[in-house]
């Protein structure tokens, strides 16, 4: 019986192989849902949590402060609690996503660690056997404490076991690009990939061919022409219903429940922003309408998602979220997030700030340097396409500095200078070189200087699934406060996503944060709400006063820990010093 068993299995490993190798040459968005989606595996026991047949309903206690300053400048903190119920519905959807810029090293990059996920593609390289993974995405790889065992064992558990998530191996892919590369010889053009790789994904990549897009050459650098050779014809109207229609024809084609659409194309300069051109949903409707020159490409694509109910996410630091967008948005009840991928440089200043600040010490001076030779480096050779960079990765530690007033009582933060250079024989293997100087202790003065070698498109693609995920998330989520008697969503501007962006895009009045345990703690507290657990708060209070609290642990008691006082030796076994 075992071996007819293992037998039966290899059959019908074997079958489903073919068949899906089989559709999967001809057609990317083949999905197998049954066979990656990953179903939460935690459940909490509480009177607050209800699972239902298709979904979690939590009721939840907010706790805040509220501080009041007053005149001879001391502060009152009041503690605020409001009761709030979050409902999660349960069943994971059917999704797709379309990527402008599909065949870009993004793009090409993403497709094919889908590709190699899901059909565990292994390759050999001068180190031995590589496996695929989504190592870098915070859904499939990150971790959250989920509380302690009976041995007061700390207990994590993955972020996509907390509630139901879509699983990256059944997202559908689609896009468009100007340039019309079949995805196999974009894959070779990125010099991503390794090559052994690369031959076992060329019979996928090769039929996968992009949609033609949306040229304006006046919004990207001149040097882009050259691969602009599968663009749209027409007006700035028929390009715009161009795109609906190809998001219509995706959806039903494929039978989709939802589309989420995400710019990872060239950085655009920034366009105008001016009353009677885009202030509000309507003159930016009849700037389309009227074929206005200063209606971006990336705007064009936000409107057509936006009025298709299509989420969409701009992976880039242009402005294309006007304040018209905002407002169609606003009106349609659909999300948009932005702006521009954190993935590298900008990741680790908003870490090291961040500590620098927190610890007392005063950053003065920060000069990044990049270098890169990807077809991104070449767009941001260009004057104005670099201002756009340059404005996004410049304002990553405002509210750092904003938050110690003690350093910087009179409001002036560090110098900060960024400069990016295209350097083509590095390709996608970013540089970035970095210098930080602080201020310290009796005016002394503190430098450090970091290189960090940044594989560009191998650390943004997982930020794009983690992005689409965690979009598709946050639209079966509802939260209904006491006083109030129907649901709200989340705002239209998903600021939950600030963890993957450099530039966040916020609500008018909601402070900017670019910290990034903060924007991380955010994403993985919301979650817990969903579920009816509290924010991790690190105190280990059981631990650190040895008083019995409600745990499912034995704690520490005051006689043991008398007795390891008195121990000649420290818990990591050294010798004690006398202060000890």
């Amino acid at each position: 019986i075992p071996l007819l068993k293992q037998w039966y299995q290899r059959r019908v490993r074997g079958v489903l192989n073919y068949y899906t190798n089989y559709y999967y040459k001809s057609n990317l968005s083949l999905s197998l849902p049954s066979l990656s989606c990953k179903m939460s595996t935690v459940k909490v026991h509480s009177p607050n949590v209800v699972y239902a047949e298709d979904h979690i309903e939590s009721r939840y206690e907010y706790s805040t402060t509220a501080v009041n300053v007053n005149s001879d400048g001391s502060y009152t903190a009041v503690p605020r609690n409001n009761t709030m119920v979050f409902k999660t519905e349960t069943t994971v959807p059917k999704v797709g996503m379309m990527l402008v810029g599909l065949g870009g090293n993004n793009g090409s990059t993403v497709t094919a660690g889908i590709l190699a996920n899901k059909f565990n593609m292994c390759w050999n390289t001068k180190e031995g056997e590589k496996k695929p993974n989504y190592w870098g995405s915070i859904t499939q790889a990150g971790t959250v404490c989920l509380g302690m065992d009976a041995q007061g064992k700390e207990i994590y558990v993955p972020f996509n076991e907390l509630v139901p998530m879509v699983h990256p191996n059944d997202i559908l892919v689609d896009g468009w690009d100007i340039s019309g590369m079949n995805l196999g010889d974009a894959m070779a053009r990125a010099c991503v990939l390794d090559y052994s790789l690369q031959k076992q994904l060329r019979p996928h990549m090769d039929s996968i061919v992009p949609r033609p897009s949306i040229y304006c050459a006046d919004f990207i650098a001149a040097n882009q022409e050259d691969r602009a050779d599968n663009v749209l014809t027409g007006t700035k109207q028929e390009m715009l219903e161009q795109i609906r229609a190809d998001i219509r024809d995706f959806k039903e084609k494929k039978n989709l429940d939802k589309v989420i659409v995400l710019w990872t194309a060239n950085t655009e300069r920034f366009c105008d922003i001016k009353e009677g051109l885009n202030m509000s949903a309507e003159e930016l409707l009849n700037s389309i309408q009227n074929n206005e020159e200063e209606v971006s490409p990336s705007t064009i694509f936000a409107v057509a998602s936006v009025l298709e109910g299509c989420t969409y996410i701009n992976g880039s630091p242009q402005n294309t979220f006007v304040p018209g967008v905002i407002e169609l948005a606003e009106m349609e009840g659909v999300y948009i997030a932005g702006d521009d991928f954190k993935s590298g440089q900008t990741k680790y200043k908003s870490v090291l700030v961040d500590f620098l600040v927190g610890a007392g010490i005063k950053p003065t001076s920060i000069v990044s340097y990049n270098h890169l030779g990807n077809n991104d480096g070449k767009n941001l050779s260009s004057a104005k396409q670099f201002r756009s960079k340059e404005i996004s990765k410049s304002n990553v530690v405002d509210d750092m500095v904003e938050s110690n007033q003690v350093l910087y009582g009179d409001g002036k933060g560090p110098d900060h200078t960024v400069v990016i250079k295209y350097v083509p024989y590095v390709k996608d293997s970013k540089r970035a070189l970095d210098e930080y100087i602080s201020e310290i202790f009796m005016n002394g003065t503190n430098t450090i200087v970091c290189h960090n070698t940044c594989e560009d498109s191998l650390l943004a693609s997982p930020l794009i699934l983690d992005l689409v995920i965690l979009a598709e998330l946050c639209e079966r989520i509802t939260v209904q406060l006491d006083a109030e008697p129907q649901p709200r969503r989340f705002n239209s501007i998903l600021s939950i996503l600030s963890y993957l962006l450099k530039a966040p895009l916020v609500p008018a009045g909601t402070p900017v944060v670019n910290a990034l345990f903060k924007q991380r703690a955010c994403i993985e507290n919301i979650i817990k709400a969903c579920i009816g657990l509290k924010p991790s708060n690190h105190m280990m209070l059981e631990h650190k006063i040895g008083a019995p609290l409600a745990q499912g642990f034995n704690m520490s008691t005051a006689p043991y820990l008398q007795k390891k006082a008195t121990s000649q030796y420290t818990a990591m076994g050294h010798a004690k010093t006398p202060s000890q």
